[in-house]
């Protein structure tokens, strides 16, 4: 076993009760299927889609139609209860201690990379912050992959790449395929980094974040880390508020899911990967809509563990318009329902731990599955003049994201202790947050009955990003 720290090692594994099956199989025949079908049964999501509708919608009715129904959805409603109580009791452990100037001698090659189109608002900013950061110059490189831009943003690359010597910009022909996952993969070969960090065009990036994310890479089980996101218009209006308040529940509860034994997962956006955890998965798949949430459940099927940075945050733009909200989110819906489909043989194997199976059990409800039979339970109950059968869990799971909606914005600020003006400051956001997070209950079930009747073709679809007024001053300096 190698003593590099940067290396991976075989982490310590979960008890699991489906390990009993190692007797009656072939330990390396099921590696190489394994290996062989990393990116294959990804067809008849259609299909899949519609058997999972079907066996909601029926599913639902059948608890409505007996009379142990509701006792039944109580009873689960408990145990519902008590994870949630286990989630949020969790105690993160401690953020490693960022690296001193005494310790920038040794440190990993580290390559960020990012993709971009059409981003010449905000990519001059982006490129000026990842080639400022305070780590040593000749430890790490910049690439910017333009995936065929029709506005300014190669222009704008070209200059900047005169400028700093550790950025590399890749031009993408009108021809090449895969999207963003696809650019990516196309430049992992030509990096040197021991680690991979991947931004989105829009990002603020603090100036000492390799700093803070390196030492978590010490820990050899570790194979990737996702930096805390924040939005950087967040006093916009109504939707960029309640974006906040959403970033601010997902970290936490991503703190306690990593806390209590379950699955960190990645968020596109200021996600670090070791080389090899990301080799070993096959790199990026350029079949899905969201990469980063396909990534995390290949990385932990292949044994690696995904942490969380809290502080510093990665600042990205939030969606100001109700309409690119809906089409933002209905990606982000697919996508995660898209690797449950691909890999749900998997997710049911010995590969992962009863822990992480119980904890995206436990997810997949509260995201996916309740959502969609809502709409079905409030047909039923309407139609029968009695009280939807699901109230009750809907109510429990709406408490608990409120919960975590304060309890993330403290964490967020920093604050153990609150002064009254805080306190309520935090309290009216999380009110707030939580209507805001009611359009899940909408965009979940159409997203789950779009996929039942045709798949989403896979193509380049970005956010428009407005940028600021400082992108603008820095655009306006440029010479072409």
């Amino acid at each position: 076993m190698s003593n590099n720290p940067w290396s991976p090692q075989n982490p310590a594994e979960d008890f699991d009760p489906l390990r009993f099956l190692d007797e009656w199989t072939d330990p390396e025949v099921e590696e190489e299927e394994f290996r062989s079908e990393f990116f294959q049964g990804l067809g008849g999501r259609r299909r899949k889609s519609a058997f999972v509708l079907m066996a909601i919608w029926g599913v639902t009715l059948f608890l409505h139609l007996v009379a142990w129904g509701g006792w039944l959805v109580l009873a689960f409603t408990i145990l519902v209860t008590l994870q949630g109580l286990r989630l949020i009791s969790a105690k993160p452990e401690e953020t490693p201690h960022s690296l001193t100037s005494e310790q920038l001698d040794q440190v990993p090659f580290v390559s960020l990379m990012v993709a971009a189109k059409n981003e010449e608002t905000v990519i001059a900013k982006l490129v000026n912050r990842l080639c400022g950061l305070d780590y040593p110059i000749d430890q790490y490189e910049v690439w910017l992959i333009d995936d065929n831009s029709t506005d300014k943003t190669p222009l704008i690359l070209d200059q900047l790449a005169e400028k700093y010597p550790q950025l590399h910009v890749i031009h993408r022909s009108a021809n090449a395929e895969g999207g963003k996952s696809g650019a990516l993969n196309q430049v992992l070969p030509q990096t040197k980094g021991d680690i991979i960090g991947v931004f989105d065009a829009d990002a603020t990036v603090p100036k000492n974040l390799l700093r803070s994310v390196v030492p978590y890479f010490e820990k050899t089980s570790t194979g990737a880390i996702q930096v805390r996101k924040a939005i950087a218009n967040a006093d916009t209006n109504f939707w960029t508020k309640g974006q906040r308040t959403e970033m601010a529940v997902d970290s936490y509860f991503q703190q306690q899911r990593i806390a209590s034994g379950g699955m960190g997962e990645l968020r596109g956006n200021g996600q670090f990967v070791r080389r090899t955890a990301l080799l070993s998965c096959g790199g990026w798949n350029e079949e899905t809509i969201t990469d980063d949430l396909d990534l995390t459940i290949r990385l932990h099927l292949d044994g690696w563990e995904i942490g969380l940075l809290p502080h510093p945050a990665v600042e990205e733009e939030g969606v100001t318009a109700a309409i690119a909200l809906w089409h933002q989110r209905n990606r982000w819906a697919e996508g995660g329902y898209q690797r449950y489909l691909d890999y749900w043989r998997f997710l049911l194997s010995r590969r992962i731990g009863i822990r992480k199976k119980l904890d995206l059990a436990y997810f997949l409800l509260i995201q996916y599955l309740l959502p969609t039979a809502s709409i079905p339970d409030v047909v039923i109950s309407l139609s029968r003049h009695r009280l939807p059968l699901f109230g009750s869990l809907s109510g429990i799971l709406i408490f608990f994201s409120f919960v975590g909606m304060f309890k993330g914005l403290k964490r967020s600020r920093l604050m153990s202790n609150l002064n009254f003006k805080e306190y309520w400051q935090i309290l009216g956001q999380s009110i707030q947050g939580t209507m805001y997070m009611m359009h899940w209950f909408l965009i979940i079930p159409s997203i789950t009955a779009r996929m039942s009747v045709r798949q989403k073709r896979l193509k380049w679809v970005k956010t428009t990003h407005e940028g600021t007024d400082e992108e603008g001053l820095e655009l306006e300096n440029c010479s072409w």
